[in-house]
Formats: C-alpha cells, sequence, structure tokens
C-alpha cells in the first residue's frame, strides 16, 4: 500500500506533543538506552504488553503514561513507540486500520509508519500472541493483522503527524481497571474520513 504523509516536512513527525511527550525524561533516558529503532521497536511489542492480553487495562495513552503504567491498548503502544523513535531522531507516524471486531462492527487498530533509509514503512508494536507475529521489517509488511477487504476492512494510508483530536478525546475516556473498548471509535473520525476521500478523488 502507498503511504501518504501529510506533509513533507519530516520535522512534523519530530515533534514532541501533549500525546507523543518524548519530551519526558524517562522517555528520553530509554531512547537512549535503546538506542536503535529495532531496538525501541522490540522494547515496546514485548516489554509493554496489550492490555487485552494480560486482562490489565491501565488506559494510558500519552506516551509517558503508557511508560509507567506498563500496559496500554494498540493507541497507546504506537505513541510510546512513536516517542521512543522520535527521540531517537527518527520521523515517526501514526497508521491506522479499520478492524473486524469479531461482534458484527468494527474497531480502529493503530501502529506506526517510520521514514528509514529514505521511505516510509509500517510497524506494528501490538504485541505478538498466538495468531499475531509482527515483526521489524522495513522491507515486507508483518502487521498484527492484514485487512479483509471483503469484510469491509480496510488500511488508512495517511500518515498522521499526531492521532486526530477526536481520537483523543474517545481514549481519555478509558476508565483504567475496566476491560472492553466501547470507548473508540470503529473507523477514523468524520472530518478526517473526508479528507481521505477526496485526497483520492472520491469527493
Amino acid at each position: 500500500m502507498m503511504l501518504r504523509p501529510e506533509t513533507d516536512d519530516l520535522d512534523a513527525y519530530l515533534v514532541a506533543d501533549g500525546v507523543i511527550d518524548h519530551q519526558h525524561p524517562e522517555v528520553r533516558r530509554l531512547a537512549a538506552e535503546l538506542a536503535t529503532p529495532e531496538a525501541a521497536f522490540h522494547h515496546v511489542r514485548d516489554e509493554v504488553p496489550h492490555s487485552a492480553d494480560v486482562g490489565a487495562y491501565s488506559g494510558a495513552f500519552r506516551a509517558s503514561e503508557v511508560l509507567a503504567a506498563g500496559d496500554a491498548i494498540c493507541h497507546g503502544k504506537s505513541h510510546l513507540l512513536a516517542a521512543l523513535l522520535r527521540a531517537q531522531g527518527v520521523p515517526t507516524g501514526l497508521c491506522y486500520q479499520r478492524l473486524g471486531d469479531g461482534a458484527g462492527g468494527f474497531a480502529l487498530h493503530a501502529l506506526n509508519a517510520v521514514h528509514l533509509d529514505g521511505r516510509w514503512a509500517r510497524l506494528d508494536a501490538r504485541g505478538n500472541r498466538e495468531g499475531v507475529d509482527t515483526r521489524f521489517d522495513l522491507e515486507r509488511e508483518r502487521l498484527a493483522w492484514p485487512v479483509r477487504p471483503e469484510l469491509d476492512e480496510r488500511d488508512y494510508p495517511r500518515v498522521f503527524a499526531a492521532p486526530p483530536a477526536a481520537l483523543v478525546r474517545a481514549l481519555a475516556r478509558a476508565v483504567p481497571g475496566r476491560g472492553g473498548f466501547d470507548y473508540l471509535p470503529g473507523e477514523l473520525p468524520e472530518d478526517e474520513k473526508e479528507e481521505e476521500a477526496a485526497a483520492a478523488g472520491l469527493g
């Protein structure tokens, strides 16, 4: 899939903000300790479990809070990986997929896009489990779940420099200790979908 960055200015993908807060001293310390993008990916994938896999729902989504909490859903993990990589000087964005939730609806899955070796590549640090085998691979995507178009799943090609504001508001509604994802949208918010359609010539 051809990825579509929001901007050609790679500096936009190095910014520290309220969610990807890589100015936080603990984030910067860990980024320096890990030293390489691959090590940062493996840390987030393997050392910060997905909340659903361990039944410990921290509700954390800001990078520094995810690091402190020790678990997060895919959105929090993608924010932490973005923060670690940006602290290492690697332009990193956010990407999304609309995936079936097994109950007739959809779930918005978050992953990352990194700019290395002169091009963008998607990485998914969701965390491995039976049936999920994500890898740090810049040549061939090794994501948690390839989309199934026949089930109306889709990849969103846009590479976001920051998570959409409506998504951040949804993430802020998470209740620590309460499982489930009913607070999350099942697809990109309406304003983002309209921009996607216009860029594809469908608007």
